[in-house]
């Protein structure tokens, strides 16, 4: 890999390393080959004496059994969806999709009928793997409602009596083959700009970039992993479960992320790792129990999806006695680009992103040109490799817009590069302001108000102005256990850290903020909110503002 100052500007050539030539079945079969009688997964229920658990050889077979199923049904190649809630049975399906030759499209449980149908049709599916209700919204009943709107959608199967549909099959039927480069998921965009998008990922994928995650959190053979992100979102559905088999590990999962039962399974089966997001993190450790578990097995405690303050870094070593890495990326490029290592010093950890995983190569791009820019400068993240996505599902033109012709993604994040090649994350290219030409970036402005001790969550956006063309505005929640800060203490707080252009002029403190289940603030949400003036904004004139209005004699 490159030496420290070896890069002359911002563009990180591809670091060697061995990307397999490898299928998710293949990986599986190999674990339930030489570790067969190993736990593979544990359905970690918050009643003990409910839990199950298969080892690798009862895992595969599972999967194998749900696969010839499918088989009976559907054709390789067919689209089938899991709307359904973390459990054993999702990671099942999940698996006998891929040994069936078909493709994964997973739904958010949370999901209603428009989301639902919409996501359905756009994809395809022909078939769907849901439960008959979830926190008593009946599903069952929603999905014959919306059926005439699907007419692809052949066969709907109940995870509460699905061992009928595969009792009835043909236990005989052989398997396609599967090949690495085959499509294995269309993974919907996450939602914070307000129209998602199926990105089609490939097995060798989803694979090899887990499995340099895994390795650069520290993870060693028969490693334990306690999951409770969403598996329909590829942190939970790929990130973490397909790490841990390439490890030949136990991957624990959780029906839903709560702080005390995430505890007690660090506890109970020894965990070593977990990913989660950082106000699930802040739960995590805020968590009365925190204190009489034993949390010694705890290793490595992976973070991102959102911002991660540096003090969160520094209490989680604190507090657990752990290492921390924190990982970037998106859906469009399997999930994790860039990762710190767990060697990697506080500074690093708490201020980057780190440096790009094995075989990636990362560039900082001009936006006129897209050309690299000098070390240091601000411009957009573009990755190219055998990570990129094979494209959004029938979206070519949304395909182009974000995959250009030399084959660079450009992922729409702002950030920077030193001479290490270490990313920083600075914004979103839809959430930069343009405040009288100036271009303002909102997350230099949030992680400095997070260094507040009384901010928990900071999502700054951009508010229409007819004189500036943008303003900055501040949405804020406030710590519990702490005062709300007034304006002008939290604009001082500010001013001693940035360039007084920064500070915000339209401030407001809210009990909750629009987010995403993996815990991304919905900044068009906020937008819509502020336009339509359902935010209640405070309002300051700042120093830049006063001293534009003396210039020009008013």
């Amino acid at each position: 890999m490159p030496t420290p100052s070896a890069l002359q500007t911002s563009h990180w050539p591809a670091e060697p390393g061995e990307v397999r030539d490898v299928t998710v079945c293949q990986l599986l079969r190999h674990a339930a080959e030489t570790v067969p009688d190993r736990v593979a997964l544990v359905d970690c229920l918050p009643d003990p004496a409910a839990r199950r658990q298969w080892t690798y050889a009862e895992f595969v077979a599972a999967a194998e059994q749900v696969a010839r199923a499918l088989l009976e049904r559907f054709e390789p190649g067919d689209r089938v969806a899991i709307w359904a809630p973390n459990s054993a049975e999702w990671l099942i399906a999940q698996q006998a999709i891929s040994f069936a030759g078909m493709v994964l499209v997973a739904l958010n449980p949370a999901y209603r009928a428009r989301e639902v149908s919409f996501v359905l049709q756009q994809s395809g599916a022909v078939g769907l793997f849901t439960v008959d209700d979830y926190r008593g919204f009946d599903m069952k009943a929603m999905i014959e409602e919306i059926r005439p709107e699907v007419p692809e959608l052949r066969d709907v199967i109940s995870f509460d009596d699905w061992q009928t549909v595969i009792d009835a099959a043909d236990q005989t039927r052989p398997l396609p083959d599967v090949a690495p480069h085959d499509p294995i998921q269309i993974q919907y965009t996450s939602g914070t700009t307000g129209f998602p998008k199926g990105a089609m990922l490939h097995h060798m994928g989803l694979v090899n970039e887990a499995t340099f995650v895994a390795e650069r959190a520290g993870m060693s053979d028969g490693g334990v992993n306690i999951n409770a992100m969403p598996m329909y979102h590829i942190g939970g559905g790929a990130v973490t479960s397909f790490g841990i088999w390439a490890k030949r590990g136990t991957f624990v999962v959780l029906p839903a992320f709560d702080p005390g039962l995430l505890l007690e399974a660090f506890e109970t089966y020894r965990g070593t790792h977990t990913l989660v997001v950082p106000t699930m993190l802040i739960a995590m450790l805020d968590h009365p129990d925190r204190q009489t578990r034993d949390l010694s097995s705890i290793q490595t405690i992976m973070s991102g999806a959102a911002s991660v303050p540096a003090s969160l870094v520094r209490k989680t070593i604190d507090l657990l006695g752990s290492q921390f890495t924190i990982l970037f990326g998106q859906t469009e490029t399997h999930g994790v680009i860039s990762q710190t290592r767990v060697t990697d010093s506080p500074e690093d950890q708490a201020d980057t992103v780190g440096q790009a995983l094995p075989q990636l190569e990362v560039k900082i791009a001009d936006a006129l040109t897209g050309e690299p820019l000098p070390i240091g400068e601000q411009g957009e993240i573009c990755v190219r490799g055998y990570q990129n996505m094979r494209g959004y599902y029938n979206m070519p033109a949304e395909t182009a817009a974000t995959i250009d012709d030399e084959g660079w993604l450009h992922m729409g994040d702002i950030g920077t590069m030193d001479d290490r090649g270490f990313l920083r994350v600075t914004g979103r290219v839809k959430d930069m302001i343009i405040r009288g030409g100036m271009n303002l970036y909102p997350a230099e402005i949030e992680a400095a108000l997070l260094d507040h001790p009384a901010i928990e969550t900071a999502a700054v956006i951009g508010i229409p102005d007819e004189k500036w063309g943008e303003q900055i505005g501040a949405v804020l929640r406030v710590r519990g256990g702490h005062d709300q800060p007034g304006v002008e203490e939290l604009s001082d707080f500010l001013r001693g850290q940035l360039s007084a252009h920064k500070t915000p002029t339209h401030w407001a403190f809210v009990g909750e903020l629009p987010m995403t289940p993996t815990g991304k603030i919905q900044k068009f949400v906020l937008r819509e909110q502020a336009v339509a003036g359902k935010i209640p904004f405070t309002l300051r004139e700042t120093r830049a503002e006063r001293e534009s209005e003396a210039a020009q004699g008013h």
